[in-house]
């Protein structure tokens, strides 16, 4: 067996499914309620230079466990080789995928209007995505230990930034500050829509059927979130 084969069985080891609420579950719930009030007591004062650090570090260690899911869903072991058959579902652009693209913003961005607006969306918009995703945490689970550890790490960095940005930005915190993000928000959901339509077509004309439902608002899949999922099938 080669290098690249044991190492996609290696980054697909099984486990037994987690339940809601059950211990994996409730071990990262917390995990998490810990670190959010780690973060809030000792570095609610911090300097700019050190949550820019921070946002970096989260940043770095959610894009490597992200790397590892797409390799994962993209690779799979059978009959002692390696096949590749993307998941186009788990592409990377959900709300609970946008820690990827706004904490360098917060992390490298000098102070000012865009910077502003990528932290509150942390603090309102990504940090909701996460609380979602704990509370009801549904079809994330699955029977790949890795895949269960990067999801519950990432949504609970989401959590934990969005917490810490709250407390250590909590001066700013009013309703013309989260405006600013409602903004980066919907440019997110505008994004979502376009490569829904473009994507759907391009699967189509290819012969595929993989479900391609960035955000859960294409026309073309149902949407199966909680609470979401009645909204749904009542406007346009």
């Amino acid at each position: 067996m080669d290098f690249f084969t044991k190492l996609v069985e290696i980054a697909n080891t099984s486990m037994t499914t987690p339940t809601n609420y059950g211990w994996f579950h409730l071990m990262w719930i917390g995990i998490v309620i810990v670190a959010s009030v780690l973060m809030c007591v000792f570095f609610k004062n911090v300097s700019d230079r050190t949550v820019r650090i921070i946002c970096f570090v989260f940043w770095i260690t959610i894009v490597l466990f992200e790397i590892y899911k797409q390799f994962t869903f993209a690779y799979e072991v059978s009959d002692d080789s390696v096949v590749f058959d993307y998941a186009w579902y788990i592409f990377p652009f959900q709300l609970c995928s946008s820690p990827l693209y706004i904490l360098p913003l917060v992390a490298f961005l000098p102070d000012g209007r865009i910077r502003d607006a990528a932290t509150t969306f942390m603090i309102a918009f990504s940090i909701f995505g996460g609380i979602c995703v704990y509370v009801f945490p549904n079809d994330v689970f699955c029977a790949t230990l890795g895949v269960n550890i990067q999801t519950m790490y990432h949504h609970g960095v989401q959590i934990v930034s969005g917490v810490f940005l709250a407390a250590r930005y909590r001066e700013k915190l009013n309703i013309k500050y989260f405006l600013k993000g409602a903004v980066v928000f919907a440019i997110m959901m505008a994004v979502a829509i376009t490569l829904n339509e473009l994507v759907h077509s391009w699967l189509v004309a290819g012969g595929h059927d993989d479900t391609f439902n960035m955000f859960y608002i294409s026309r073309f899949h149902p949407c199966t979130l909680p609470v979401l999922s009645m909204i749904y099938p009542l406007v346009p």
